[in-house]
């Protein structure tokens, strides 16, 4: 990466007020997802390739630095600060052939003009002053700022195709995460009521390959009534080798693991019940657990910038203040405080199963078991005050 900015630096300074030819081709590049989290939905970038200088550059709006001060207190709070990268695509390449991703090139169909304003435009960005933005993972990301450069100095009417795939943001995030997955379990924790609002076309190209597949499909309308496409022709650069390790196991998946802990957590109680015995330390382990989860949901809630996570009803089950809870079911005389708490826990708990039946909001299939776990751990709570009674 350091060599990547230091080639950066020099380019810049020979780069202004560059003349485009006749036979300069500007494309749109589209890599697809990396095993990494931060690379699930893949990456886009504008390639401008000047054969009369040999000039073979990537702008790509997907430069993060992770040495940051404060970077994950930023990332969580929603204002993570990306930049504009300028580089030899001999550079940028090879980074995706070692993480595996293919890459497409789709050479666009502009005009000479339209090339000269977006090349401008795009080094106008690269100044200094210009090329730093506040990251926003569905409105403005390295996959929305090429599109919007690229539409801006097309002077022609965009007539996009009438094949449209209409799902919710949730919907499209589980695409790339795989909807049985830890990841997904995890965002969908933390995601709120707006991720199950439907995504326009224009909000779906948030993700590269949709933008590509939309861009693939663009006619350009005169005023004149005559068409041309935007992408003339498209080439993959880079192909993806298929990797057999990345099947994945459905003993390790989230509703497996959460269903085996509440016939687990069901069996004890059971044993439990007819042992009239109580181990507390069940109880605060979950109550625990879910608290701290809590406690991440009310922050993003209320703290956060990041779109998606207001109006959460997981915090319904994650509620921060379980993390108090487990600790006081220790102290013996807060045991009526705890019973109070207890009985608005199975509230709380049936409310959210509500929410989830009738899909005011959509919750990840695996959190139901654990729902169920820490009802009936709540429930048990009043069997347990009889025994000692």
């Amino acid at each position: 990466t350091g060599l990547l900015f230091v080639f950066s630096t020099c380019f810049y300074a020979g780069a202004q007020n560059i003349a485009v030819s006749d036979s300069a081709k500007i494309s749109l590049i589209t890599c697809s997802p990396g095993p990494e989290v931060y690379a699930k939905f893949g990456h886009t970038a504008i390639r401008y390739q000047e054969p009369t200088t040999g000039m073979d550059v990537v702008f790509n709006y997907g430069i993060f630095d992770f040495n940051v001060t404060g970077f994950y207190y930023k990332f969580i709070k929603g204002e993570t600060d990306y930049q504009l990268g300028v580089y030899d695509t001999r550079y940028f390449l090879p980074e995706y052939k070692e993480r595996n991703s293919q890459v497409t090139e789709q050479v666009l169909n502009l005009t000479k003009e339209e090339k000269q304003k977006l090349v401008d435009a795009l080094f106008t960005n690269y100044l200094p002053e210009n090329r730093i933005y506040r990251y926003n993972f569905i409105f403005d990301n390295c996959a929305t700022r090429p599109r919007d450069k690229i539409l801006e100095v097309i002077s022609d009417r965009v007539d996009y195709s009438n094949d449209s795939t209409l799902k919710t943001f949730r919907d499209w995030v589980g695409e790339y995460t795989g909807k049985k997955s830890w990841t997904m379990f995890g965002i969908d924790l933390v995601f709120g009521m707006d991720a199950d609002k439907y995504s326009s076309r224009w909000n779906s190209m948030f993700l590269p390959e949709i933008l590509s597949k939309e861009f693939g499909a663009v006619q350009l309308v005169s005023s004149g009534g005559s068409k041309r496409p935007l992408v003339i022709s498209e080439e993959i650069l880079v192909n993806k080798i298929p990797d057999q390790s990345d099947k994945s196991f459905w003993y390790r998946e989230p509703l497996f693991i959460t269903l085996v802990l509440l016939a687990a957590g069901s069996i004890l109680t059971f044993y439990e019940y007819r042992r009239k015995k109580h181990y507390k330390s069940i109880d605060s382990i979950l109550l625990i657990t879910t608290g701290l989860a809590g406690v991440i949901i009310f922050y993003l809630m209320f703290c956060s910038i990041h779109p998606l996570v207001k109006s959460n009803f997981n915090l319904l089950w994650c509620n921060p203040l379980n993390v108090f809870v487990g600790i006081f079911l220790w102290v013996k005389k807060g045991r009526v405080a705890i019973n109070f708490f207890q009985l608005a826990n199975v509230i709380l708990f049936l409310a959210v199963l509500i929410v989830f039946v009738l899909s005011i909001q959509s919750i990840n299939v695996a959190s139901i078991p654990a729902i169920c776990l820490l009802l009936v751990r709540s429930l048990y709570w009043f069997s347990v005050r009889k025994f000692h009674a």
